[in-house]
């Protein structure tokens, strides 16, 4: 499990595709790198991902079709740096919400406001997707845990960037049309659909 408090961008060092499988590698710092073991997880840009190899600092993994029909990692490009965290450890301070790196799908940049302190950037999602979501709840976009501001029902959210999440992230480098991983507040999810199904349940009864 992840907190979304991003530890920040590093660069990806190789690439290799083969079918319905991409094989890359991801270059960290000592601290990131210090006492990791091939079978941990690491959310890399949101995505829970697993260490196949370790040299040194640079982390290798793989993402399979699934990873890559619903996230942006099928777009990964040599040189690029994603966002990274590392799993949660027992005693760790938790500065987030719970993110499981378990990515819903894309969302793309619709509109960006850019002040002197802040950044206000408003994405498209799917419809379906806004029963989850709503003003002040969580949202993890590429693996960074953001408070959520407007919310419409055409699937229209805004979320509100500081200069110390801007710094750690690539939010502030997104052009319009660019996607971002989304995954959406599980608690919410469970909640929605537990009530909605026994809602169903209850006129089938009547």
């Amino acid at each position: 499990m992840y907190s979304g408090i991003t530890q920040g961008l590093y660069p990806v060092s190789s690439i290799t595709h083969t079918p319905g499988l991409i094989h890359y590698s991801v270059d960290l710092c000592d601290d990131l790198s210090r006492d990791l073991k091939v079978g941990a997880s690491i959310n890399v840009d949101g995505v829970c991902q697993s260490v196949c190899g370790i040299d040194a600092n640079r982390v290798m993994f793989d993402a399979m079709a699934e990873t890559l029909r619903v996230t942006t990692l099928s777009e990964l490009k040599i040189s690029q740096r994603v966002s990274i965290e590392r799993s949660l450890k027992v005693g760790d301070e938790h500065g987030g919400h719970d993110i499981y790196g378990h990515v819903s799908g894309v969302a793309t940049l619709i509109h960006r406001t850019a002040t002197k302190d802040n950044l206000e950037l408003e994405f498209q999602c799917p419809p379906s997707w806004m029963c989850y979501l709503i003003p002040k709840g969580f949202i993890a976009l590429n693996g960074s845990s953001l408070t959520l501001c407007e919310c419409h029902k055409d699937g229209r959210f805004t979320v509100h960037l500081i200069p110390q999440t801007l710094g750690l992230t690539n939010f502030g480098a997104l052009a319009i049309n660019d996607q971002v991983n989304v995954e959406l507040d599980a608690k919410a999810q469970l909640i929605v659909n537990t009530v909605r199904d026994t809602l169903s349940e209850m006129k089938v009864l009547n």
